[in-house]
C-alpha cells in the first residue's frame, strides 16, 4: 500500500497547472510531467477505483480514451501525474460537461455548474473513495439515469449487428409490397422493435409478390411506435422523416443519448424551485412551482433558420393586449413588400419610424406576452395561429416561443400570485397594460433531442442540426445533416 497523501496531497493538488484539467487538454500518457504533479500519492486502491470508473465512462455517454490512452508509466512520479490529469479531466466532464457549450453553440446563455473538482479530488484521494466521488458528480436525476440506461442499451444493440440502412424510394404504406420491406424488418429488429423476424401473414395464391415483401400489420405497429417516440404523426408510412429516424439505427440513437447527457451536465444541479423549462427541440414547456411540477403544454419555437437560443431569463410582468413592435430585421424582410392596404387591414401603423401592430384579435402576440428580461429580445407569448399547436413539427416562429392556451396559462400564474383580478381587468380594457407578478419566474430554454418524459425515453429530429457539433466535441461520429429547410411562410410573427 502506498502512503496516505493527507494534507500534502491537497497542497500538491492545488499546485497543479491549470492545463491539467482543461477540457481541451490531451490526456495521452506522456513523460516529462511536472514535479508538483508527481507529488500526488495515489494508492493501489484509489488507482483501481479511477481506472474502473473511466472504463465505465460509456454509462455517461463518454469514451474512456478521452481521459486515458495507452499504458501507465512505471515510474511512480509520472504515473501519479497521469492519474491526476485523467481524474481531473474525467471529473470536470462529469461535473460540468466535457465540451464548452459556448463553443458548440455561440448563443448558449444558461448558468453552468460550479463544482470544485480539484478540491474534491484531493479529498477523495485522502478518503480512499475516488469511485464514489466521481459517481456523485453527474446529475443525480431520474432523467439522467434513464438516459444512461438507454445509452448502454443502444450501444449493446449496435455491437450485436452491422446495421444496414433502408434504401431510399417511394413511401411504403401499410399493406404495400416493396422489395425494401426485409430491410425495414431488419432495421426494426436491430433497434429492438421486433424481438424476432416479422411474420408478414399468409400469402394469397393470387398474390405474385414474395410474402417477405409485404408491409404487414406487425411491421406497421412497430413503425408507429418509432413515430410516436419521435413525436411524429403515427400513420405508419415509411418515407421522409420516418425513413430518416429509422436509418439512425441503434448507433444513431446512442449518439443522441450521449449528446443529451452532455447537455444535462452543462446545467446547474440546483435549478430554481419555481421556473418554466422550454424544450425547443421537442416544442413543449414544463412549469414548476415551489419544486412541484404543475403544468405541461405545447409551444411553437423558432424555425430552423430562425433558431430559438438556449437562454435563461426571468419575467415578472404579464403584458395584457400587447402591441407588437416589429424588429427591423422582420420589417425589412417581410413587411417592406406588403401593400398599405394589407398593413392597414392587419393593424400595422408607424410609430417613431417603426412598424407597430396594434393590440387586438389580429395581433401576432395574441392577448398576452410574458415579458422576459433577455438581451436577445426572446420572450413567450400568445398567438392567433392556434392550429400550429396541433402540428407534430412546431418549429414555426421567428425565434420567440408561442404558448398554447397562453391566456389560460397567464391566468394560472396570476391566480397563484394573487393578481388574477388585475390581469382580468387589464385584458378587459383592450389596451396594452402590464400586470406585475409578485414572483419573478425564470425561464430556461433548452434544445434537447432526447429526453425522459417521466415514463419512457423520447427522441425528436435534430431540426436545428445542433447535435452534430456536440457529438463532434465528444469525439463521436457525426450523424446525418438536417435536410434543407423550406420556410413555412404561413404566418408573420416573432
Amino acid at each position: 500500500m502506498r502512503p496516505s497523501a493527507g494534507k500534502a496531497v491537497i497542497l500538491a493538488l492545488f499546485s497543479i497547472s491549470l492545463a491539467a484539467c482543461e477540457r481541451s487538454s490531451n490526456s495521452s500518457n506522456q513523460a516529462g510531467t511536472s514535479e508538483s504533479e508527481a507529488q500526488l500519492a495515489w494508492t493501489k486502491k484509489t488507482e483501481k477505483q479511477l481506472l474502473e470508473a473511466i472504463q465505465q465512462a460509456p454509462a455517461n455517454g463518454l469514451k474512456p480514451d478521452l481521459f486515458l490512452k495507452g499504458d501507465l508509466p512505471n515510474d511512480d512520479s509520472q504515473r501519479f501525474a497521469v492519474l491526476t490529469q485523467a481524474a481531473l479531466k474525467y471529473a470536470e466532464a462529469l461535473a460540468h460537461g466535457y465540451s464548452d457549450p459556448a463553443k458548440v453553440n455561440a448563443d448558449y446563455a444558461v448558468p453552468r455548474p460550479s463544482a470544485d473538482v480539484r478540491q474534491g479530488l484531493a479529498q477523495a484521494i485522502q478518503n480512499g473513495n475516488v469511485d464514489q466521488w466521481l459517481a456523485s458528480l453527474p446529475p443525480q436525476t431520474d432523467e439522467y439515469k434513464a438516459l444512461s440506461q438507454a445509452h448502454i442499451h443502444y450501444v449493446q444493440l449496435a455491437g450485436q449487428t452491422q446495421f444496414q440502412p433502408i434504401p431510399e424510394g417511394k413511401p411504403i404504406k401499410p399493406g404495400n409490397h416493396d422489395p425494401r420491406v426485409p430491410a425495414l424488418a431488419a432495421a426494426l429488429k436491430a433497434t429492438g422493435y421486433l424481438a424476432a423476424p416479422a411474420q408478414p401473414g399468409a400469402q394469397q395464391a393470387s398474390d405474385p409478390h414474395p410474402v417477405t415483401e409485404r408491409y404487414s400489420p406487425d411491421l406497421v405497429a412497430a413503425v408507429k411506435q418509432v413515430q410516436a417516440e419521435f413525436g411524429m404523426k403515427t400513420d405508419g408510412i415509411v418515407g421522409g422523416d420516418t425513413l430518416d429516424v429509422l436509418n439512425l439505427g441503434p448507433a444513431g440513437r446512442a449518439r443522441m443519448l450521449a449528446v443529451a447527457m452532455e447537455r444535462l451536465r452543462w446545467v446547474t444541479r440546483d435549478p430554481p424551485k419555481t421556473r418554466i423549462d422550454v424544450n425547443t427541440a421537442a416544442t413543449f414547456l414544463d412549469y414548476w412551482r415551489d419544486g412541484q411540477h404543475v403544468d405541461h403544454r405545447n409551444v411553437v419555437s423558432g424555425e430552423p433558420d430562425k433558431q430559438t437560443p438556449d437562454i435563461q431569463a426571468p419575467f415578472s410582468s404579464i403584458v395584457a393586449n400587447p402591441k407588437w413592435r416589429v424588429p427591423d430585421s422582420i420589417a425589412e424582410k417581410e413587411l417592406a413588400t406588403k401593400s398599405q392596404a394589407w398593413l392597414a387591414a392587419n393593424d400595422f401603423v408607424m410609430e417613431n419610424g417603426k412598424y407597430v401592430q396594434q393590440a387586438g384579435d389580429k395581433n401576432s402576440l395574441g392577448m398576452v406576452k410574458f415579458d422576459m428580461e433577455d438581451k436577445q429580445q426572446i420572450y413567450m407569448h400568445d398567438t392567433p395561429a392556434k392550429a400550429l399547436f396541433a402540428l407534430p413539427d412546431r418549429h414555426r416562429s421567428h425565434g420567440c416561443v408561442r404558448v398554447e392556451n397562453a391566456v389560460q396559462f397567464a391566468e394560472m400564474l396570476a391566480s397563484q400570485d394573487g393578481v388574477q383580478d388585475q390581469l382580468e381587468q387589464a385584458l378587459a380594457s383592450g389596451d396594452e397594460k402590464w400586470v406585475k407578478l409578485k414572483t419573478e419566474i425564470p425561464v430556461r430554454m433548452f434544445y434537447r433531442t432526447a429526453f425522459w418524459d417521466g415514463s419512457r425515453i423520447q427522441f425528436r429530429p435534430d431540426v436545428y442540426g445542433r447535435d452534430n457539433d456536440v457529438a463532434a466535441a465528444l469525439g463521436l461520429v457525426r450523424g446525418p445533416a438536417p435536410k434543407p429547410y423550406q420556410p413555412s411562410g404561413e404566418e408573420l410573427g416573432p
